[in-house]
């Protein structure tokens, strides 16, 4: 199953769609390459509603290769591997099992291939993963970024995207908190994968958290609940428009976008990633296909095997007006559908710079259960743009620092241009 994912879900552990900035620090921001094919009368449509809008208002050595390869054989026929952590185990003050030795080779290991993306899961926590990408599973209903600054000079996780409805939902706890602390621990030094697990839990069962937010501790009392699968809402909005929010691409994701596209919305379709980690990548490509009459959504190049052109699962709406919402934390799957759909001349992009994650993990399950995860291949737009480092920068920008409802104004002007731009059916040729 392959995901281009990126942040972590609290409920459970996720790996990438992991860190909205976090771990290993922001990727380095380049210009992006601009489309070199793209439609002459695309551009002038597109152009055309910008125009109106504006107007109108991130080793060990045997991994990496350096040195003398030698035997890793030792006497009783284990390897040296198993030779140490025996020493380990048997001499360290400090008793350690050799479960913990075998996770922390796995990941030392993992570490040595300079892969940000690379995550290691006891089988438990890999159910958990995949309970999340089906939407059956119970937590408080977060998304977690990477590392963060906090204002002290700590440091902390950081909240990428709330799911409506949840327990935070209801609390009050909101996209840029930093996670401080998880009941009377503080999460100082901890992963997103350790804060991830820690809000973990049955359902009913209470945890407090603690974060920061504009500088002020604030205190949460959450109660673990089942998480409805409610990564795609829809809202209708006035003119005969229709606004579908996407919060993750998990299981499913394509088909209800597609449905909720198929409904009439002869005013337009404004299309929110924003806050999106990403996901499953095949759930990206049928949510894309659901706006495209047919051709290609994304390239995907795989280590040691051949290129793979995917292209439109099923014809699409090709024409309603489209707008799409993106911010920083728009992100890998989520960045393969609005890359698409601004590549293929169907959409207005808005908002701010996407994060900039053009990678694909696959996970590989070992004998006990558990599972590694790794970066097997790239991804391009459709146009041939790698997106891995870059992001998407918008067509009509709208800064990080203004109200969300700031973005979605713009958007329905320009929707209210597109709607204007197209041409008459009744007219004639």
């Amino acid at each position: 199953m392959l995901r281009s994912r990126f942040w972590w879900g609290a409920d459970p552990p996720h790996s990438r769609e992991r860190s909205l900035g976090l771990r290993g620090g922001r990727p380095r921001r380049t210009p992006r390459d601009r489309p070199s094919h793209a439609r002459k009368t695309g551009r002038l449509l597109r152009g055309t509603a910008i125009a109106a809008a504006i107007l109108s208002a991130y080793g060990l050595g045997m991994v990496s290769g350096s040195g003398t390869e030698r035997h890793t054989a030792v006497a009783g026929g284990g390897s040296v591997l198993d030779e140490a952590a025996a020493k380990i185990s048997g001499q360290a003050a400090k008793p350690v099992g050799r479960a913990e030795l075998d996770r922390a080779a796995i990941e030392g290991m993992l570490r040595g291939l300079g892969d940000r993306w690379a995550q290691y899961y006891s089988a438990r926590e890999y159910d958990d993963v995949e309970g999340r990408l089906t939407g059956h599973y119970s937590g408080v209903g977060l998304w977690l970024g990477g590392d963060s600054e906090v204002p002290a000079g700590g440091s902390g996780v950081l909240v990428a995207s709330v799911q409506p409805g949840s327990a935070a939902a209801r609390a009050g706890v909101l996209p840029g908190d930093v996670i401080t602390g998880v009941g009377t621990a503080s999460t100082a030094g901890w992963g997103a994968d350790r804060v991830a697990g820690a809000l973990r839990g049955r359902p009913d069962q209470p945890v407090e958290l603690t974060v920061e937010r504009d500088r002020r501790t604030k205190r949460f009392h959450l109660v673990r609940t089942p998480v409805p699968a409610g990564d795609v809402t829809v809202t209708d909005l006035p003119e005969q428009a229709r606004l579908i929010r996407i919060g993750a691409f998990t299981r499913g994701t394509g088909q209800r976008v597609r449905a909720a596209a198929g409904r009439s919305a002869a005013g337009g379709v404004l299309l929110d990633l924003r806050g999106n980690p990403g996901g499953l990548l095949d759930e990206a490509v049928e949510t894309a296909s659901a706006f495209l009459s047919g051709g290609p959504v994304v390239t995907y190049e795989p280590r040691g095997r051949p290129v793979q052109n995917r292209v439109v699962t099923l014809p699409g709406d090709g024409r309603t007006p489209l707008v799409v919402l993106v911010d920083a934390g728009t992100a890998s799957a989520a960045e393969i559908v609005a890359g698409s759909l601004r590549d293929r001349d169907r959409a207005v992009i808005i908002g701010s710079r996407t994060y900039g994650k053009g990678s694909v993990q696959e996970p590989i399950r070992l004998a006990d259960g558990s599972v590694i995860e790794l970066t097997v291949g790239r991804y391009r737009t459709p146009s041939g743009r790698n997106l891995d480092g870059v992001g998407i920068e918008p067509d009509v920008a709208v800064s990080a620092d203004r109200p969300p409802k700031e973005a979605e104004r713009r958007a329905r002007t320009v929707l209210r241009g597109l709607r204007a731009a197209q041409p008459n059916e009744n007219d004639e040729d």
